[in-house]
């Protein structure tokens, strides 16, 4: 497989730019960034030396670099790897901190290799999504994004997450429900939902779950699903119709969630 490099700015997140690579003969020599790195290997192994270590990145591990740290990179015993890096810039830190933690202030990034393959699975699949599927606007991106960076800071001791007391008030739950119903078709954000709460984005996240059990993502697509159900039932829509009815631009996208959610294709369902 040929070497590459690819970076992509992510326009809803100003600060943030993804990165792919593919490298075998190609060495990074010493060097260092003013943002902060999360590196992940999701094939081979990378051999990397820092601080007068050297450790081995492979799939399963997360590396941060935080800015200004002096490292290296090269492949290991002559072999290929697959490297994928978020790069927030201080900035983007400083603002997802506060949100997190509730407090202003500088968080203190230090170098660390995290050993989570769930936490690095997640992350590619996170990546992956920006990179191919348009960025980070949609409301599954946002819950992801905001709750893997706060696994991420807390795992490596950069932050103490905000405690979030009690759930969304009866109030605050029926302008949410209420939203979602009457916009089925249209693209709702987390900023959309935690604005009608008078909250942040992590506050709503932490309380919708304590109140509803479920990620506001996850609610919201069973919602789209249910109602797709009681289109389907009708007969008088095609299916990309109904897909597009409950907020699905993508057919196949909908065929997915909807086998996955009910065990059989959309076609079936009222057959």
């Amino acid at each position: 497989m040929s070497e590459y490099v690819h970076y992509q700015q992510v326009s809803e997140v100003p600060g943030l730019v993804l990165s792919t690579a593919r490298f075998a003969e190609y060495s990074f020599d010493r060097h260092f960034h003013l943002d902060f790195h999360v590196g992940l290997v999701s094939e081979g192994i990378q051999r990397q030396g820092s601080q007068g270590k050297t450790v081995l990145l492979g799939p399963g591990s997360v590396a941060l670099m935080p800015p200004g740290e002096i490292h290296d990179g090269m492949a290991q015993d002559g072999g290929e790897y697959t490297l994928k890096t978020f790069r927030l810039s201080q900035q983007l830190i400083a603002g997802v901190t506060e949100e997190i933690s509730g407090r202003a202030h500088a968080p203190e990034l230090k170098s660390a290799v995290l050993d989570d393959p769930r936490l690095a699975h997640s992350l590619v699949r996170l990546h992956d999504t920006m990179h191919h599927d348009g960025g980070a606007s949609s409301l599954a991106a946002q819950t992801q994004w905001l709750t893997l960076l706060e696994n991420l800071l807390r795992q490596s001791r950069a932050i103490m997450p905000e405690r979030v007391p009690g759930a969304l008030s009866p109030g605050q739950w029926t302008r949410v429900r209420d939203y979602c119903f009457s916009r089925l078709a249209e693209k709702i954000t987390l900023e959309e939902l935690a604005g009608l709460c008078g909250l942040g984005r992590f506050q709503f996240l932490k309380q919708f779950k304590l109140t509803i059990g479920m990620t506001p993502h996850a609610w919201l697509l069973r919602l789209r699903l249910e109602r797709a159900c009681e289109l389907l039932l009708q007969g008088s829509q095609a299916i990309a119709a109904v897909a597009q009815a409950v907020g699905f631009y993508d057919q196949s996208h909908f065929n997915r969630a909807f086998r996955q959610a009910y065990g059989v294709a959309p076609s079936r369902f009222r057959a």
